[in-house]
């Protein structure tokens, strides 16, 4: 292998297809974030403040750990939601 060889390799966390496949992971991710707040917004509902003080910062945060903590954030809306009452209007 020469020496130009090597600097060409790339992990594969820095393939253009792996980064690819993050953002796409990252837009689903935020699109049903959005989908429940939405919801919220429909119900006259506000979220609570301990989630969105955390959406704030996500943006500071690599994109791996944007995928965690939005769908994390997500499980937990669910949760209050669920705790909250019925919510038929949510898509799965």
């Amino acid at each position: 292998m020469t020496e130009d060889d090597k600097t060409q390799q790339r992990p594969a966390e820095q393939s253009p297809a792996f980064a690819q496949n993050q953002e796409k992971d990252l837009a689903e991710v935020c699109a049903r974030f959005a989908d429940i707040c939405q919801y919220f917004s429909q119900q006259n509902m506000d979220l609570p403040s301990q989630i969105v003080d955390e959406v704030r910062q996500v943006s500071q945060l690599a994109v791996a750990d944007r995928i965690a903590r939005m769908k994390r954030l997500n499980q937990e809306l669910m949760e209050y939601l669920n705790d909250a009452g019925p919510a038929p209007q949510i898509r799965q």
